[in-house]
């Protein structure tokens, strides 16, 4: 095809900046439609990213002839229900991350996409991105020589809206999120932690609930085993002090490391003995546009893009580990 025309259940928040205008900034695709239960919302993103077509059923976006691949934006509750909606049609599907709420809600969607033999694609578009490529294009010219350990820490403190229960976001109900701020935002770095070294092929943790703001949990510590026989560790914590922010993994080496973040596109350091080098790769406006592209260019047949459903379905196998779930 010569354009690949998008339709978005769920265009929220996540979709102004990060996703919504790379469907149509992206060569060679269309946003076609838009989805949301609010229809005036709907309307009103419609209007404003010139979108031609807005809904307030996702079955009638899914129906939609002139929409050829459907992103699935909604809350985790309902990406199983939707994905496996659309693939049922014969649309492929680009779901957010994480993947489902649990293990078991993504093989649902791989069982339905292999049975269809249609694509599945997560939103770990960290893969795509120069910053996170300029981490693996150092490793594998072994620039720390051979890989031993890994660390990651990930400290931040509460948000306005975690201080009061009435001010709660559905990221802090597990009906909704499968869990909290961990199944939230750590997805992001374990999956990284997968592109960059290999499979985690075992996983244990703890999770505890310190700040007592809500429910779910706010800290989590993790050791895990890549197949390659590599070792990590990991501290998460989402109701740190003010004065303790902290977002930094090391890949250490027998002749180095290198260290990084997944959020704060801080400068990749390349440390060896006696000399430490910095790599500046700035945090691209839209954020998921490479991840977006690839997408459009394989549904052309001139590209691959890096997150599959089985990728992805992999960091909740791992986060269940962690949790003990």
């Amino acid at each position: 095809m010569d354009t690949v025309r998008w339709g978005i259940i769920g265009c929220g928040d996540v979709c102004e900046v990060k996703s919504g205008p790379a469907f149509y900034k992206c060569e060679h695709s269309a946003l076609q439609a838009v989805m949301r239960r609010d229809v005036g919302k709907a309307a009103d993103f419609a209007r404003r990213h010139g979108v031609p077509r807005f809904y307030s059923d996702a079955c009638q976006l899914i129906a939609d002839p002139e929409v050829d691949v459907v992103y699935v934006a909604t809350p985790p509750a309902s990406h199983a229900e939707w994905a496996i909606k659309a693939l049922q049609a014969g649309k492929p599907v680009y779901v957010e991350k994480p993947m489902g709420r649990t293990y078991g809600e993504c093989r649902q969607m791989l069982q339905t996409a292999g049975e269809k033999g249609l694509k599945l694609w997560v939103a770990y578009y960290r893969r795509s991105l120069p910053y996170f490529l300029k981490v693996k294009e150092l490793l594998d010219a072994r620039a720390i020589g051979r890989v031993q350990a890994v660390r990651t820490a990930f400290f931040r403190p509460p948000l306005a809206c975690d201080l009061a229960e009435d001010l709660h976001t559905w990221r802090v109900n597990r009906a909704i999120a499968g869990g909290g701020y961990f199944h939230d935002l750590a997805p992001h770095t374990i999956d990284l932690l997968m592109f960059l070294l290999g499979d985690i092929v075992e996983a244990k943790g703890i999770a505890s609930n310190v700040g007592r703001l809500y429910e779910v949990e706010d800290t989590v510590s993790a050791s895990f085993l890549f197949r390659s026989g590599v070792t990590g560790s990991a501290i998460m914590c989402y109701a740190s002090s003010a004065a303790v922010r902290e977002d930094r993994t090391e890949i250490i080496g027998t002749e180095g490391s290198i260290r990084f973040s997944t959020f704060d596109f801080a400068p990749v350091e390349w440390i060896t003995p006696g000399k430490t080098e910095t790599f500046h790769c700035p945090r691209p406006l839209h954020i998921q546009q490479q991840m977006i592209q690839s997408i459009v260019d394989e549904m052309r047949g001139a590209g691959h893009c890096p997150s599959t459903g089985e990728t992805a379905s992999r960091v909740n196998r791992v986060m269940e580990q962690i949790l003990d779930e």
